[in-house]
C-alpha cells in the first residue's frame, strides 16, 4: 500500500507482481472452485497451475465452506479430456488480439485438412457449447468474415500491427451459427420443423443449425451419418424439404432401426398374427 502524508495525501494499493487478497462471497468461491475443476478437462497445458490454485483456494477456505467443495470433488469423476481441448493459452492469446485490436497470422488447418497461413483482424471468440472454441476474424486475403476452430490453428500467432475494427456482421450469434453448422460441411439439408416458429429457435442448440424466422432448419455435417444424427437430437418432428438422396436413404435405415428397439414392428406383428376377434352384431 503506497501512502502519502499530509492534507492532500491519502493511500492506494501499489502496482507489483504480488496479487492481492480476494474477498469471495461463500457462492463466489464455490464457483471459481468448480470451473477450476472443470478446466483441468476442457483445456490443455493448465492441469498443474489449476491443481494448485484449486489448493490454495480450498485452504483458504471456511471449514464449512472448504466441507461443501470438498463434497463436489469427491463426488465427481471425470471419464477424461474433452473431446476438443485447446490450450488455454491460445485462447488467452487470442482473446488479447482481439481486445487490443492487433492483426494476427497462423497457420491454419481446415476441415479439408489443407493448411494454409491466414492474416486476420481478430473480432471475437466463441464457444460452440459442445466443444470447440471458434474465433471470428476479417480474413484479409478473402476480404470476408471466416470462423475459425481454435484447435486447428498451428503453433502460437503471430501479433501484429493494430487495425481499425470493421463492422461486425448484424447478427454475430446468427453469422457463427450458420458458419459452424451449415457453411463448412460437405452434406446439408433444410427441414421444416414442427410447432410455433416463434418459439423453435430457442429449442434448436446453434450446432444443430440455424432456424429461420418461418420454421426451416438449415443444418450440416461432414458425414451423412453425423447429418442425421443432428436432426435426430434436434427432438421435433420434421419434413425434409431439401436432402441429397443419401440423407434421405439414411434417415429410412435409421428409422428402421429404432422402430423394432421401440417395440413397434413386434407388436404391429403380434396384431397381425394373432387370432382376429368376430365383431358382436
Amino acid at each position: 500500500v503506497e501512502a502519502t502524508s499530509g492534507p492532500g495525501g491519502g493511500y492506494q494499493l501499489g502496482k507489483g507482481r504480488q496479487m492481492p487478497p480476494l474477498m469471495l462471497e461463500d457462492e463466489e468461491a464455490v464457483a471459481l472452485a468448480v470451473a477450476v475443476r472443470a478446466a483441468l478437462d476442457a483445456f490443455s497445458g493448465v492441469e498443474d497451475a489449476a491443481m494448485r490454485a484449486l489448493v490454495k483456494l480450498e485452504q483458504l477456505m471456511p471449514a464449512g465452506l472448504r466441507k461443501r467443495v470438498g463434497a463436489f470433488s469427491s463426488a465427481t469423476l471425470s471419464l477424461g479430456r474433452a473431446r476438443v481441448a485447446v490450450s488455454a493459452d491460445l485462447l488467452v492469446g487470442l482473446a488479447g488480439a482481439c481486445r487490443d485490436e492487433r492483426r494476427l497470422s497462423f497457420e491454419y488447418t481446415g476441415h479439408d485438412r489443407v493448411g494454409s497461413t491466414r492474416e486476420v483482424e481478430p473480432l471475437r471468440l466463441v464457444h460452440s457449447g459442445h466443444g470447440p472454441w471458434y474465433l471470428v476474424a476479417w480474413d484479409l486475403a478473402r476480404e470476408d468474415w471466416r470462423t475459425f476452430r481454435a484447435d486447428r490453428i498451428q503453433g502460437a500467432p503471430r501479433v501484429g500491427e493494430r487495425f481499425v475494427p470493421r463492422p461486425p456482421p448484424d447478427d454475430l450469434g446468427r453469422y457463427v451459427s450458420h458458419a459452424i453448422s451449415t457453411a463448412p460441411y460437405a452434406w446439408t439439408a433444410r427441414v421444416r420443423l414442427a410447432g410455433d416458429p416463434a418459439a423453435l429457435a430457442g429449442r434448436v442448440p446453434s450446432w444443430c443449425g440455424v432456424v429461420s424466422p418461418d420454421g426451416v432448419l438449415t443444418t450440416g455435417a461432414n458425414s451423412v451419418e453425423a447429418l442425421v444424427a443432428q436432426l435426430v437430437h434436434v427432438n421435433l418432428d420434421f419434413e425434409l424439404m431439401e436432402a441429397p438422396e443419401e440423407v434421405r436413404a439414411h434417415l429410412a435405415l435409421v428409422a428402421g432401426r429404432l422402430a423394432p428397439a421401440a417395440g413397434i414392428k413386434a407388436r404391429a406383428a403380434g396384431r397381425r398374427a394373432g387370432p382376429r376377434t368376430p365383431r358382436r352384431r
